[in-house]
């Protein structure tokens, strides 16, 4: 785990997805909805209530340019949380996956990075300030966070809520909006960008990511962000 650092990206459509939670159904139904994307980049949380861990690992290490991090499911399930720190159901989750996980699945969760930088973009499980457990819920704590990151954008995953924290480059207040199914979105300032949960451990079939189309500030003044839907596979 640690800290890393990738290349600078050009102009690229990149699905952004955040915790898919041992969820095929849910997984399956967006890659299909996303059709032919440049990259994918996964914010953690492969794994943790739902039943096919090793089905979607496989899964995700198959689409391309891959990139990915660990989430406090994810660590939960190496062992590396104590699950004290989770509630029952968490709890029991995490120790059933750990004896479902296939030796090789194992140590692709153990080679995730806590944090990435890609170009002008930040990537985090929590927050850029604690990578794999911090909840960023409020405008004060994510104002608090934009010391701990030097990009444009961050994109966060964990709490599963869809929000824009947007701050304001003279007075540094940090606003919020939600972020819904519409026009592409348009960011000038930093922001930290949650693109919501890939799968509801409560929802087996509903599939509600976050599609993205990202042009890199380093070759254009505007970044573009669209957001996508599918519909799940019972219509709802």
């Amino acid at each position: 785990m640690g800290n890393a650092v990738r290349p600078a990206l050009i102009i690229m459509r990149i699905l952004i997805i955040s915790d898919i939670h041992a969820n095929l159904t849910a997984f399956e139904t967006v890659v299909k909805a996303a059709g032919k994307v440049d990259a994918v980049w996964c914010l953690g949380d492969l794994v943790g209530y739902g039943p096919d861990p090793n089905e979607c690992i496989t899964l995700l290490r198959s689409l391309p340019e891959l990139t990915c991090l660990v989430g406090n499911h994810d660590a939960a399930a190496l062992g590396e949380i104590d699950l004290a720190a989770f509630n029952r159901e968490a709890s029991l989750s995490s120790q059933w996956t750990r004896s479902t996980l296939t030796p090789e699945n194992i140590a692709f969760l153990r080679s995730l990075p806590e944090k990435l930088f890609i170009g002008q973009v930040t990537l985090a499980h929590g927050s850029p300030r604690n990578p794999v457990w911090e909840y960023l819920l409020d405008t004060i704590t994510a104002a608090s966070n934009f010391d701990f990151f030097e990009t444009h954008l961050c994109f966060v995953g964990h709490t599963h809520l869809p929000v824009a924290y947007i701050m304001d480059e003279k007075t540094h207040y940090v606003d919020w909006r939600l972020m819904r199914q519409s026009k592409p979105f348009t960011f000038e300032a930093r922001t930290i960008i949650n693109p919501g949960q890939l799968a509801s451990r409560a929802t087996a079939t509903r599939a509600p990511p976050t599609l993205f189309s990202i042009l890199n500030k380093t070759f254009g003044n505007r970044i573009a962000l669209n957001m996508t839907f599918p519909a799940s596979k019972n219509g709802s």
